[in-house]
C-alpha cells in the first residue's frame, strides 16, 4: 500500500514544484509526482518539442540557459518542455511556443518517440511550425537563438555535436532522414 511519503520521498520538494504524470512505457499515467523526484529517479514521463521553420526553410534553434538543470548552455530545438500533469500534448506545446518564444500558430504533429536514456526519459511529440513571426526569448529558459539552413546544421552537428542536446541530436537526425532526403 502506497502512503504520502512513498508519493513523495523528498521531503524538500517545493510546495509549488511542477507536478508531472509518471507513465509506463506505454505512454499510460501510473502516478504524479513532483520534477525533481521524476528527474532524479529518472521515471518516465511527457514532453514536447516544436521545430519553427522561417519560409526561407531556416530552422530556429536555441541556446539553453546556464541555469537550466539539464543540459545547461547546449543547442536545442525551438522550443521544448515538459507536459504538466494531466495536460495534453498538443496544449503543452502550444503553451511552450509561447512561454518559450512568444509564438502562436498552427502546429503540426510530426512525431512521437517512445521514452529513453537519449530523450532524458521523456515520452516526445514533436511538432513543426513554419512563420516568419520574429521570435521574443524567454531569458530565463534560453540564451540566444538563431535560425540555421539545414546544411548548417548538419555541418555543425557533424564537427561539433556534443554543443547538442541528445534529444535534438536524435530529432534532428529523423527529420533530415524523414523530411530532407525525400526533399532531394
Amino acid at each position: 500500500m502506497k502512503t504520502d511519503s512513498d508519493s513523495f520521498p523528498d521531503s524538500n520538494a517545493a510546495v509549488d514544484e511542477e507536478l508531472f504524470d509518471v507513465v509506463n512505457e506505454h505512454d499510460v499515467v501510473m502516478e504524479v509526482l513532483p520534477r525533481s523526484v521524476v528527474h532524479a529517479r529518472k521515471l518516465l514521463h511527457r514532453a514536447c518539442h516544436v521545430f519553427v521553420f522561417n519560409t526561407s526553410g531556416q530552422l530556429l534553434i536555441h541556446l539553453r540557459a546556464n541555469t537550466k538543470d539539464e543540459y545547461p548552455s547546449l543547442w536545442s530545438v525551438s522550443a521544448s518542455g515538459h507536459l504538466s500533469s494531466g495536460e495534453g500534448y498538443d496544449v503543452a506545446a502550444s503553451r511552450e511556443l509561447f512561454e518559450e518564444l512568444g509564438l502562436d500558430g498552427a502546429l503540426e504533429m510530426i512525431g512521437q518517440f517512445p521514452a529513453s536514456a537519449q530523450t532524458s526519459f521523456e515520452h516526445l511529440r514533436i511538432y513543426r511550425l513554419v512563420s516568419d513571426q520574429q521570435p521574443v526569448f524567454d531569458g530565463e529558459e534560453i540564451q540566444e537563438g538563431r535560425y540555421l539552413f539545414p546544411e548548417e546544421i548538419d555541418s555543425w552537428l557533424s564537427s561539433r555535436p556534443d554543443d547538442f542536446t541528445p534529444s535534438f541530436r536524435l530529432l534532428w537526425s529523423w527529420y533530415a532522414e524523414t523530411y530532407l532526403s525525400s526533399e532531394v
